[in-house]
């Protein structure tokens, strides 16, 4: 673009398109743009200052606001060119001043460099689901103060609409100079139907009064160390990282480990304060909207005692050692060589530390090949189940320290599909 879109220039002359005509150019109204014109007159301005120029953020917006002495519009005439009060056209720019401004409220909207994200205990509205949720996208920047024609909630203080950067929407721009870094907020919603079942199973709500099943397991294993050592703790198989931030409330350092990256990238989301925001399936192509964070569940203190990696529970790098308990839930029916991991797991653990193995004993040939598994199956005509195995891996250097307990598990599929299963916990204490 060389030139504002609604600028027309006629045999050397400028003109301006407006509502319904186009009239000799209003060389001091505002000009109407969209997010990346305003954004390149601001880097141009920026090569010829010096400094650095950049549209403002919507706190800095409320700022100006504020200190703009303003209030809400009733039933009064508004002190600015809004809630079609003074006409049905923009105006120049140095009438209606607010404050040391002009039009911080009214004439059109301003573009500012925040992308549009939901505050915290946001929720969406089960009549109007898919108002704000799809501009959840890092590509819908908020637009603030209104225009000559914004009426109704479009004229508020708290007012917050977005539009992507290409739109035209009565909007013009201000522009600051400031060397404060714009940081964005993560606002997406996770959509793939895995991740979103297991945020749901770690974050989410509890299902036909089972309790969260990370939660319940980390209670449970405070519960049986007792009075044992609690400085280093390792999640391996973490997932989204439940387990990981209930064992921070007690050990001074957490390691969380999984093979999956994605997953590990919304644990870490949660350690920098973030929300973590995901779609679940109700029926068809039909979703709910779920939302959590560390502040929510009440483990907001434990974010700087968790740190996260992603790894191969089969092929620990070596640093991953000196650990006081070992958490390893739902995992090694799950593993491609859990012999291997069984086996040289007591290396990870300082002596006397416990390892804790949950695990339905789900064995299936897509994770682990047949004769990996360590269990559920016959031997020697005989039934040999997990527990067997377990024991005849792990005693060589474990002592089983507590019996066999079911933990119960519920998994959400859809709104009236969902898995209840059982979890077989056992506490290991090295001695060898």
């Amino acid at each position: 673009a060389k030139y504002p879109t609604f600028w027309v220039k006629q045999h050397q002359t400028w003109y301006l398109r407006v509502m319904t005509e186009i009239v000799p150019m209003r060389w001091d109204w505002p000009v109407e743009v969209n997010y990346h014109e305003a954004k390149a007159f601001c880097n141009w301005k920026k090569q010829q200052t010096g400094q650095n120029i950049r549209l403002p953020t919507e706190d800095e917006w409320y700022r100006i606001y504020d200190i703009s002495g303003l209030n809400e519009i009733d039933h009064q005439r508004a002190d600015g060119n809004i809630h079609l009060d003074y006409g049905a056209s923009s105006c120049p720019v140095h009438v209606f001043q607010q404050g040391d401004f002009f039009d911080v409220r009214g004439n059109v909207w301003q573009w500012t460099e925040t992308p549009t994200y939901p505050f915290n205990s946001f929720d969406v509205h089960p009549i109007y689901d898919d108002f704000t949720t799809p501009t959840f996208d890092g590509r819908h920047n908020l637009i603030k103060g209104g225009s000559w024609i914004s009426c109704g909630n479009e004229s508020l203080y708290s007012s917050r609409y977005a539009f992507r950067r290409h739109f035209f929407q009565h909007a013009g721009f201000r522009y600051v100079a400031s060397d404060h870094e714009v940081s964005s907020v993560s606002s997406q919603y996770e959509t793939d139907q895995l991740l979103s079942q297991y945020a749901e199973f770690h974050f989410g709500s509890d299902y036909f009064g089972v309790p969260n099943f990370s939660k319940a397991l980390a209670e449970l294993a405070l519960q049986t160390l007792g009075e044992r050592p609690k400085v280093k703790a390792l999640d391996i198989g973490c997932a989204v990282g439940r387990a990981s931030f209930e064992l921070a409330r007690v050990f001074e350092h957490v390691t969380g480990i999984d093979f999956s990256a994605r997953f590990i990238q919304h644990s870490v989301q949660l350690t920098k304060g973030e929300t973590l925001r995901y779609t679940l399936a109700t029926e068809g192509e039909l979703v709910q909207y779920k939302a959590c964070s560390l502040h929510q569940l009440g483990l907001e203190e434990t974010k700087d005692k968790v740190e996260f990696y992603q790894g191969d529970a089969c092929n620990l790098k070596a640093n991953f050692t000196g650990y006081d308990f070992i958490f390893a839930a739902n995992l090694i029916d799950r593993l491609y060589r859990p012999r291997q991991f069984l086996s040289q797991i007591h290396d990870r653990l300082n002596m006397g530390g416990v390892l804790m193995i949950a695990s339905p004993y789900t064995w299936l040939e897509e994770h682990t090949p047949r004769e990996e598994w360590i269990g559920g199956f016959k031997k020697d005509g005989e039934s040999f189940g997990t527990l067997d195995g377990l024991h005849a891996i792990l005693d060589q250097h474990f002592q089983l320290i507590a019996a066999p307990q079911e933990v119960p598990f519920v998994i959400r599929e859809t709104q009236h599909k969902f898995q209840h299963s059982l979890s077989e916990v056992t506490f290991w204490q090295r001695v060898k």
